[in-house]
């Protein structure tokens, strides 16, 4: 029998090759095998130079063509058979990312799993957007949830700092409706960045009122964080430009 493989949950970062932590492409270098998501830098993955096997999991909305379970199960074969796998995750493997489901499922099998932590898309969206997501003076503290999950809208709504919504694109209109129907001001800002630190970055700045209106009119969907809170306008449309070129910039 071959001695047993190992695992390692990658946190990909939001999609650029620059965002992977210098641990994270050590490990990639390592790896005999890359189970790699959607989401994160895996289309970038050959600037590196890799000699692992790319098996690609990755699940868009509504579309999910490797159920995790099966997932779950790529990982424990493939470790089994001696590999040193990396599981290349996009953002952070704990933040709304199945990491934790994977460490058990391994660990259930006696598998050894590390975890390498990434660059979550919660913090550096809202970033790439000019959109700090808690500021002196502004906002104190950030609340992040996912737009797939029931959400309490009175509680959200009550929430005095910033709101910061992964995967609810889908769900945009129905969540500012309900917020400024529990009572959050029509007129708080909200922003939404799309594809970012990609060149294909957008971002887009209304109210509450009018977020899912001006989404629509641009055609912008997932994927996309959706900032709700005062920060939005904290630092202004200079910083947007500023940031959106150096992207393009770095790209070129």
């Amino acid at each position: 029998m071959a001695m047993a493989g190992k695992v390692v949950l990658v946190g990909g970062g939001p999609g650029a090759l620059d965002l992977l932590t210098l641990r994270a492409v050590r490990e990639l270098e390592r790896a005999d095998v890359i189970v790699a998501d959607r989401l994160g830098p895996r289309d970038e993955l050959g600037s590196l130079d890799l000699s692992a096997r790319i098996i690609d999991v990755g699940k868009s909305p509504h579309h999910h063509p490797v159920p995790q379970d099966e997932i779950n199960a790529t990982l424990v074969r493939e470790a089994r058979a001696g590999r040193y796998v990396v599981r290349l995750k996009g953002g952070d493997p704990y933040l709304l990312g199945r990491g934790g489901e994977e460490y058990l499922h391994c660990r259930a099998h006696d598998i050894e799993v590390d975890v390498v932590p990434g660059v979550t898309s919660a913090v550096s969206a809202p970033l790439a957007g000019g959109i700090p997501v808690t500021h002196r003076g502004v906002s104190a503290g950030v609340l992040v949830l996912s737009g797939h999950d029931d959400l309490s809208l009175p509680a959200l709504a009550a929430w005095p700092h910033t709101i910061v919504v992964l995967m609810g694109m889908g769900r945009l209109a129905e969540l500012a409706a309900g917020l400024v129907d529990a009572g959050k001001s029509p007129a708080t800002p909200a922003g939404v960045v799309h594809r970012a630190w990609t060149p294909a970055q957008r971002v887009v700045k209304a109210t509450l009122a009018d977020i899912a209106a001006r989404c629509a009119e641009h055609g912008i969907g997932n994927p996309s964080v959706i900032v709700i809170g005062d920060v939005v306008d904290a630092l202004g449309d200079e910083q947007i430009a500023a940031l959106s070129h150096n992207i393009e910039g770095e790209r070129a």
